[in-house]
């Protein structure tokens, strides 16, 4: 590269990592590196996220988001992950409708039991 790509690429850079060629080149070079790097971790992280999200939702009606998911393949509902963490936070009656399907679907899917006495306040 040129140094006025360098240059380029270095702007915003700190110190001489954006004024001195051999700095600027090395610093752009590594942020090239974490920059490639990081666009695959990105999908990585995302989609923990959103079964992190699904988690959350399923919990709440008593079902984990492994038998969610399960159960879910069996009824053959091919939503991916992204639709289903927007819908687990945006539409709480159309997700509360796919966890139904999901429990019907697989029998591992058992309403959360009622708890008496304390239990039920804690």
């Amino acid at each position: 590269m040129n140094k006025g790509k360098i240059f380029k690429l270095a702007k915003g850079f700190r110190g001489r990592a954006k004024n001195c060629i051999r700095i600027a080149r090395e610093r752009v070079e590594k942020a090239l590196q974490y920059s490639y790097r990081d666009r695959r971790n990105k999908k990585r992280d995302m989609r923990s996220l959103w079964i992190e999200r699904i988690n959350a939702g399923t919990r709440l009606h008593g079902v984990n988001y492994g038998n969610f998911m399960h159960g879910l393949m069996k009824e053959n509902v091919q939503l991916n992950r992204k639709v289903l963490s927007e819908l687990s936070m945006h539409e709480p009656y159309s997700f509360k409708a796919l966890v139904d399907v999901s429990r019907t679907a697989f029998p591992g899917n058992r309403p959360a039991a009622k708890k008496e006495g304390l239990a039920s306040i804690l």
